[in-house]
């Protein structure tokens, strides 16, 4: 069985006595393993697709099957654990905790998780190896490059083992080398078997994914496996 499965999902927000529809019958299958990039302009639909997705949304109409579990009509407390269990997010500002370490930053997911401690500092140090910093683990985010940033950020992504890496215009702060080395370490975590989306505006990003899927109006546009260079 597919990873996500989505059938016929709509998203709908009322503004005033205007409805808004973010997402018209959206329907999507993505597979262990897959390397996917969705797209489009501002107002698209991507970003709440990408929430529901992550499962920081629930949608208005259609269902929503996660690694064999339907979360469609779950509660908030629900959805959160599935979060935590299932997903692991990698956003455009970091997100680190300004006084604590990359080890510390890294070990969070696993504190609120509930880990014991000489387990969470192995696991923290194996997900700072994955993205080549186990030099950097006593340094405070004020202490490291944009890209070593967004890589501690990454290993807290995937520190609870993740179904799924959800990245949301995860270069948008950083200049292009730096970027561009941040979807190098992208690809490599993808050749090792995680399941990696990354949601973009940017085309030069999205071509390092294997496949992608663009958003118009709500609806998917086009779903094309990347051609490769």
């Amino acid at each position: 069985m597919s990873l996500i499965w989505l059938e016929k999902i709509s998203r709908r927000y009322q503004m005033g006595s205007e409805t808004i529809h973010a997402l018209r019958e959206v329907s999507l299958a993505v597979e262990h393993g897959e390397y996917l990039a969705i797209m489009g302009p501002s107002g698209s639909g991507k970003s709440t697709l990408m929430n529901l997705i992550g499962c920081l949304d629930t949608a208005t109409a259609g269902k929503y099957v996660l690694n064999e579990t339907d979360v469609s009509d779950m509660d908030d407390n629900d959805l959160a654990e599935v979060r935590n269990k299932e997903i692991g997010f990698v956003f455009q500002t970091f997100n680190l905790l300004p006084r604590a370490n990359a080890l510390h930053n890294v070990e969070l997911p696993l504190i609120y998780g509930g880990v014991r401690s000489e387990e969470r500092r192995e696991r923290a140090l194996e997900a700072l190896s994955a993205v080549g910093l186990a030099d950097r683990i006593t340094h405070k985010p004020n202490e490291m490059s944009g890209g070593q940033r967004q890589r501690v950020a990454v290993a807290r992504a995937l520190v609870n083992r993740p179904s799924i890496l959800l990245a949301d215009e995860p270069t948008g702060n950083l200049d292009s080398k730096t970027g561009a080395e941040i979807m190098a370490l992208f690809e490599n975590l993808a050749d090792r078997g995680n399941t990696i989306i990354v949601v973009t505006h940017e085309e030069d990003v999205a071509r390092h994914a294997r496949r992608i899927v663009r958003i118009r109006d709500g609806l998917i546009a086009s779903d094309e496996m990347a051609t490769r260079s």
